[in-house]
C-alpha cells in the first residue's frame, strides 16, 4: 500500500498548474476535463503517479474560490537547500509565509511558502 495523492480544491486551474510547474518545479502529469460534472482533474508531481505521491489539483467549473478551513496544515517537500529553494521560488513570484530557519523547539531548517489559494506548503533540508 502507499498514498497515492493528496487532492486541493483550487480556484483557477491554470494559475494554479503555473504555480506548482513554474514556481515548485514540478511536472503536470495529466488532465482530464469532465463537461457533464462541470469539473477538471490536473495532477502535478516530482515523479511519475506510479513512483511518487503527487497532487490533484480538483476545478469545479462553477465556483471561484474555497475557505480553507481549519483541519487542513500543509503539505511538506523535501528538498537540498531550504534558503536556495525559497529565493528561486521569491524570484519565481512565489509567496513566502515563513523565512527559512530551525522550527521552533528544534533544529531543523524549515520554510513556508503559500500557493495561490492559500494553501501551504513546507520545505524541509534532505535527510544527509
Amino acid at each position: 500500500m502507499r498514498i497515492l495523492h493528496t487532492m486541493l480544491r483550487v480556484g483557477d486551474l491554470e494559475r494554479s498548474i503555473n504555480f506548482y510547474t513554474e514556481v515548485l518545479g514540478m511536472r503536470l502529469l495529466r488532465r482530464h476535463e469532465y463537461p457533464d460534472g462541470r469539473f477538471t482533474l490536473a495532477f502535478v508531481g516530482y515523479n511519475e503517479e506510479s513512483t511518487q505521491t503527487v497532487i490533484e489539483l480538483t476545478h469545479n467549473w462553477d465556483t471561484k474560490s474555497y475557505d480553507l478551513g481549519t483541519g487542513f496544515g500543509h503539505i511538506a517537500i523535501e528538498v537540498e537547500d531550504v534558503y536556495s529553494a525559497v529565493e528561486q521560488i521569491r524570484s519565481s513570484g512565489g509567496k513566502v509565509v515563513r523565512e527559512p530557519g530551525p522550527m521552533k523547539h528544534g533544529s531543523t531548517v524549515i520554510a513556508f511558502v503559500e500557493d495561490p489559494d492559500g494553501y501551504k506548503i513546507e520545505l524541509l533540508n534532505q535527510k544527509g
